[in-house]
């Protein structure tokens, strides 16, 4: 074989290794630089990407180290439009950058200071990971600057106009840009590994506030333009902007409060404990290394319970029960400035070290303020849905999807985002401070977040770090078996609970028809506590039984969302007709999916109430955010 041919085959070689196992190497040949991706690759999505699992961004090779945004907001047009200026580093030499796109306008680009656009080029969008952009740059190129405009298919944008479901009086927009959508509103390097800093001008109509994750302003100003700066370093999904009728509210010289001006005096009363925990977590891991940690309550489309957007955390207002008992949502938040947004996840396969180390520490914040008992019983009710997450896992045939370490090739990033990342990470946690002790632990975990801040990395560098650091040669715990294969091992942390254990025992003897007793109320406010309690009732409930529970501890009018969803789905599941009024009431104002999941789930398997859920749903989804959505319209099996 000749010289030539040598070179060939081993271009080939190469490049098959490309796409059969999508490698992550420091430079690609200059023959891989000039594919027609069109032409070479398959039509699946997942074949389509340049490297890596989801973005197509050549990295390795050129990125972007700080983006400059010059945006518009149009309020009557529902769409972002300006420019995104991306300074660069050339890596290795290459002819162009590739930037991730979906649903977005391009409409010129140019480079440094030039006047004349370049051309560019648009690859085919694919569902879940929309496309790439193709623009030439040369070996001095310092600045791409992208000229372009959002779309109705921009999917991290929630646009709201004034109505009564949602309580507004003017329109709001808010991003959620968890795990891949901050390409939906901005063309960038959308893969977690890719950490930039950022600034910002924003032009919004004069009686609305904006915000970012980022330096914020605190008061509207007689302009309608804003400037924003995040000078640490972040990864693409933490770039977060919101802009509404907004009134803020301190709480100390650090942290305080947004949201709507009717709401704002009551988040600032529910969440007045924030400077407590934010004392509380740095005794525990160090420095907060943020400056502000804010909470904006977003409107109720909100699809998650709190999103932590460094210097902004975002908060669905279900967290607002007017008893303070759903603070742990705003402890996880917090917990996320160390793991997560100080130390982040180099691949959505590695998700767990973001959450799983956020559900540990997230624990150890509220047994520092509240006690263990609390802390424990919080932890016990994460467990059930854990343990249910498992089995259900295992019955459909996705066992390997209880590892740690997930495997998610052709697959939404989204659907790294269950109990196992949380609860079995953290459990894991748990377990290692049984094995070596809490005061080892801590100063491993205080240690290790030090050593990675502001940083990416993998589950392997984690477990080479880990190693040279912690020794549990003298123990049965074995770190792998967490994370690379299913379930829960053997010597896992047993978490128990005397309180817990009792309203379990009670639910058992009302599930048996023995009368409440008369002086039970939920005046502890302990919403665990009455979630074991309602977990415990079984289907077969008479339906006399669930109107006295009912009628004594008012489950239904309680305001607690969480407490609302568990007893919703019982009464589904038992087929009890009396709340048909609350359970579309609150499906209709409710965008968290973490409550809509399941209660459209129970009427889709309840053949009385299914054709009941899809009328609710069709009337509700245009509330929801495209996420929620998404997921329900799945659920349901609706083809639209």
């Amino acid at each position: 074989m000749d010289m030539r041919s040598v070179k060939v085959f081993f271009q080939l070689l190469l490049l098959t290794s490309f796409l059969l196992f999508g490698c992550n190497i420091d430079h690609q040949n200059e023959e891989a630089k000039t594919l027609d991706y069109e032409q070479i690759y398959k039509e699946k999505w997942c074949d389509a990407l340049y490297l890596r699992k989801h973005s197509f961004a050549n990295i390795n090779e050129v990125k972007t180290v700080h983006l400059a945004l010059d945006l518009t907001v149009d309020f009557d047009k529902e769409v972002i439009h300006g420019v995104a200026n991306h300074s660069i580093q050339i890596l290795h030499p290459t002819d162009f950058m590739l930037f991730d796109t979906r649903g977005l306008i391009i409409d010129k680009v140019f480079l440094d200071n030039d006047t004349v656009a370049v051309d560019f080029e648009l690859g085919r969008s694919y569902p879940t990971v929309g496309g790439f952009l193709k623009i030439p740059i040369t070996p001095k190129t310092n600045n791409v600057t992208i000229h372009y405009q959002t779309t109705e298919n921009s999917k991290a944008l929630d646009w709201l106009k004034p109505n009564d479901k949602n309580g507004l009086d003017k329109p709001f927009v808010y991003s959620q840009g968890q795990p891949i959508l901050t390409r939906t509103w901005i063309p960038i390097q959308d893969d977690p590994s890719q950490r930039i800093t950022y600034s910002a001008k924003l032009q919004v109509p004069k009686d609305m506030l904006p915000l970012m994750s980022a330096t914020n302003p605190q008061r509207k100003n007689d302009t309608g333009v804003y400037y924003f700066e995040m000078n640490q370093a972040i990864p693409p999904y933490l770039i977060a902007i919101a802009v509404g009728d907004l009134a803020f509210r301190s709480l100390d010289e650090i942290s305080g409060v947004y949201a709507l001006p009717n709401m704002v005096e009551i988040a600032r009363d529910e969440f007045q404990d924030i400077p407590k925990m934010i004392v509380a977590a740095q005794e525990l891991y160090g420095e907060y290394l943020w400056e502000r940690f804010d909470v904006l309550v977003l409107p109720a489309s909100f699809p998650f319970g709190g999103m932590e957007n460094p210097r902004l955390t975002f908060a669905t207002p279900t967290l607002i029960a007017g008893d303070r008992s759903l603070v742990s949502v705003i402890a996880h938040e917090l917990a996320h400035s160390w793991s997560g947004n100080l130390v982040t996840n180099a691949t959505w396969e590695d998700i767990w070290l973001n959450e799983g180390f956020t559900v540990y520490f997230e624990n150890r914040i509220m047994e520092k303020l509240y006690g263990k008992e609390i802390a424990d019983m919080l932890f016990l009710v994460e467990y059930q849905e854990l343990i249910e997450t498992i089995e259900k896992f295992k019955s459909q045939g996705q066992y390997a999807d209880t590892h740690l370490k997930l495997d998610l090739t052709c697959r939404d990033p989204d659907e790294g985002l269950t109990d196992i990342a949380y609860v079995k990470g953290g459990l894991m946690l748990k377990t290692l401070e049984e094995a070596i002790g809490r005061q080892r632990l801590d100063a491993f975990l205080k240690g290790y977040f030090a050593e990675f801040a502001f940083q990416t990395l993998t589950t392997e560098q984690f477990l080479d770090y880990f190693y040279e650091h912690v020794d549990v040669s003298n123990s049965e715990f074995v770190i792998e078996k967490w994370i690379y294969e299913p379930g829960i091992p053997e010597g896992a942390a047993e978490i128990s609970s005397d309180r817990f254990d009792a309203v379990i025992a009670l639910a058992n003897k009302i599930q048996k028809g023995e009368k409440l007793p008369k002086d039970l109320t939920r005046r502890d406010k302990i919403t665990q506590k009455w979630l074991a309690f309602i977990r415990a009732l079984q289907p077969d409930i008479d339906p006399t039984t669930i109107e006295a529970i009912e009628e004594q501890l008012q489950f239904a009018k309680s305001g607690n969302a969480e407490i609302m969803t568990e007893w919703f789905v019982l009464a589904i599941n038992a087929n009890f007709d009396g709340f048909r009024d609350e359970i579309a009431s609150f499906l209709t104002k409710i965008g968290r999916r973490k409550f809509l999941r399941p209660m459209y789930s129970a009427l889709r398997n309840n053949p009385e109430m299914a054709d009941w859920g899809v009328e609710i749903f069709q009337k509700a989804r245009a509330g929801y955010h495209p996420l929620s959505a998404y997921s329900i319209a799945q659920l349901l099996e609706i083809v639209d």
